[in-house]
Formats: C-alpha cells, structure tokens, sequence
C-alpha cells in the first residue's frame, strides 16, 4: 500500500483513539455520583479514578500539594501537561499506523489480523509514550518539581494504560476496516522472498534479546542488585522501568502449581515473540529496518499483554474486587518497548547480514495462451534444404535473367568457354 492510501486509515483511527480516550477522561466526574459506589464498591471506584486520572481535564487533588495553595501557575501546567499527552498520543499514533499500514496492508486473513493486533499493541505503545512526554509538566503541576523528580518520572512511565488498552481496539478495528478499503483497486502485494532458516535464525535470536529482561534481568536477586547499582534510589526506580519486564523468584514451599502457571505465562511471551519474528518477514511487503523494528516491538507488546491477561485469570477472583485484579495490565510496557526495539534491531540484521532478503517479486501477468492448438515451431536457423520465409510487404520485381555465356572478368581479356 502506498503512503497515499496508509494515511486514511492512519488518520482515522488517530482521531477515534484520541475522542475515545478524552470521552473516557471526560467521564471520571460520573465516578463521584451516589450510585457509582453502590455499583462498583470503594475499593473498584478508587481502581477507576486511578485508570482515568491521567486523561481527565479535572484538576486533580495532587494540583500544587506541595506548593502555593491556589496559584494559576499550577493549573496551566496542568493543562499543558494534558495538551502534550494528547498531542503525543495523537502523533505517536499516527507515525506507527503510517508505517503498519504501508508495510502491513490489511489484504487477506492473515494480514488483516496481524495488521489488527499490531495497530492495537502500537495504541499501547503511543499511550506509554504520550505520559512518559508529558510526565514533567504533571510532575511541575504538584509543586515538588525537583524533589525525586526521576522517582516520580519513573511512576508516570509506568503509569496506567488501561484507557488506551480498551480504546485501542475499538480504534484498530477501526483502522483496519478503513485500510482495507483504502486497499481495494491497488496495486498486487509484492512477495518477500525470505529463507526459513535465516527467519527461524532471526526469531530465535530476536527472542533470546527478549529472555534477557524477561528471565535473566527480571529475576529478584538481579533487579535488586540493579537497583542498589544506581547512584540514587531514584535512578534505581527509572532503570527497573526501562530494563524489567516482570519480576519472579523461586518457587515457594506448597506453592510449586501456582509457580509453574506463571513461569509458563512468561513463556508466553517468548512464545509469542518467536512466532510473531518468524513470520513478519513474509507478511511485511518489504522486510526493512523500520518495519522489523516496528513490528516486533508490537510483538513484544502484544505477548507481554496476553500474558499479564492469563495471569490475571489464574489468579482468579481478588479479595478487593474485580477490577483490583487487573491493575498490573500494561506493566512492563516501557521494558517491552525497549526491548523489542533491540529485538527487532537484531532480527533485522541477522537477516541482512544472511543475505537471506531479496528485494520484492511481483508476480505479472503472463502472455495469453492460444485458445487452439499448440502448432510446432521450428529452428530459427533454417538448414540448406528449407524454404526460405517469404518476405512481408509487396512483392519486389525480379531483375531479368542475364544470357550464358563467357564470363569477363574487371579488367581482364576474355575467357575462353571450353
């Protein structure tokens, strides 16, 4: 798909995700009615103002805690803050959706829901970037502004996504329909012609980049050890962010089962990563740096997602609610994202180096077949006994035949005939 049809449904689905979340933001005041405790309990009215906090243009009880009481300066830098959130969200959106929708047309079965699932993980991603961005101005907005500012910068990147997480697939839904109209009348899909043993190479080595935050790094005794290597508390707090995408320990005496159960949502992940690697290079109309990056960052995402949803479900019914039981969704997404870039990276040039990526092979259409008999066809060369091919055209008059006789040469005396 070309970046004159990418962008309709790029844009489209920008501007739903965009009025979806503000709708949901806008909607926090209903929360502080009568009726939203007697439906949801104190504890799930607290999980939900948590979850719209970061979206809602309502001052928050945090505006200049720790600063002049009533002073307007905080309250613009609140706004500010909200106006680069949306902004950010907007564009972040945007940029990958462009690149998806070029590189990953929603044309066919399996296009179409690797393009759905991929534009549902960038949402998340945008979101994550969106408050990361924004997080200084909302950290201003308090009046501590210098006060564990990367403590607190920390927070805000790990901050709630749930809004974006459920507006994000009404929006991807969105943007692949659109896109697959805007398909319709172009051009055939180039093929990628990728090895299996370069793919299988690259996943395997993309996967293992994942295994590093995901099982070495995130593993108690080692996140420990990195947040006591921080010169400050407050670096220790950013670098957990930023490298660990989980955290576990050994197993617990009488509680072998359940340990098992969520190692085997962690390999998930991997198992996610692997397959998504695996088969980007053939989905991808041309499997470039960017595109592989792209996409296995949404990889990364999306198994990170789907693993935190299993694990909720194993844990089954929580003591403060059931909406207590989803609060840890989108954990781990700023690791996902570094993580998978450098994954993506990987993969891409493994395959590079391979050698194993050929430019695109369009399949053209072939001469019409004749609809009769297949005549046979002879030798171009004509042999001495064969009768030359008659010229085209009118026919040319002959020149008179010259009478026998004998021959005189250029310049020479006549030669006698006998």
């Amino acid at each position: 798909m070309t970046y004159r049809r990418a962008w309709i449904p790029a844009v489209v689905g920008g501007l739903v995700l965009a009025v979806l979340v503000w709708w949901a933001g806008a909607s926090a005041d209903a929360l502080e009615l009568p009726g939203a405790t007697e439906q949801f309990g104190i504890e799930g009215v607290r999980v939900l103002q948590g979850w719209l906090g970061p979206w809602t243009y309502e001052l928050p009880t945090t505006l200049g805690e720790y600063g002049p009481p009533a002073d307007d300066r905080y309250r613009d830098l609140h706004e500010v803050s909200l106006q680069i959130r949306y902004a950010t969200l907007v564009v972040c959106f945007l940029a990958g959706a462009l690149l998806l929708m070029r590189r990953l047309p929603p044309v066919g079965a399996r296009r179409i829901w690797a393009s759905f699932l991929a534009v549902w993980s960038w949402c998340v991603v945008s979101g994550m970037f969106a408050t990361a961005l924004s997080a200084p101005w909302g950290i201003a907005a308090r009046g501590s502004g210098s006060y564990r500012f990367l403590a607190n910068l920390a927070s805000s990147i790990g901050g709630s996504l749930h809004v974006v997480i459920g507006a994000g697939l009404v929006a991807a839904g969105v943007t692949v329909l659109v896109g697959g109209i805007a398909a319709k009348g172009a051009d055939p899909l180039p093929q990628t012609i990728v090895r299996t043993g370069a793919a299988r190479l690259a996943a395997s080595l993309g996967t293992a980049v994942i295994a590093v935050s995901l099982v070495i790094l995130s593993y108690q005794r080692v996140a420990a050890a990195i947040q006591e290597a921080g010169a400050a508390a407050d670096v220790g707090d950013l670098v957990r962010q930023l490298l660990l995408m989980g955290g576990w320990s050994g197993p617990v005496e009488g509680m072998s089962t359940t340990w098992l159960l969520y190692r085997a949502t962690d390999a998930l992940v991997l198992v996610v990563v692997w397959f998504a690697l695996r088969m980007l290079p053939a989905l991808l109309t041309r499997a470039t740096f960017p595109a592989l990056m792209a996409g296995a960052i949404c990889a990364t995402v999306l198994g990170l997602l789907l693993s935190q949803v299993v694990r909720a479900a194993v844990d089954g019914p929580d003591a403060y609610g059931a909406l207590h039981a989803w609060t840890a969704l989108g954990a781990g997404t700023p690791a996902a994202v570094v993580f998978g870039l450098l994954a993506g990276v990987v993969a891409a040039g493994v395959l590079r180096v391979a050698g194993r990526g050929h430019d695109p092979v369009r399949e053209e259409p072939g001469p019409a077949e004749p609809s009769g008999p297949v005549q046979p066809t002879s030798s171009p060369e004509l042999s001495e006994t064969s009768t030359p091919p008659t010229p085209s055209g009118p026919p040319q008059p002959s020149e008179p035949a010259q009478p026998a006789g004998p021959s005189k040469p250029d310049g020479g005396d006549p030669v006698p005939a006998g």
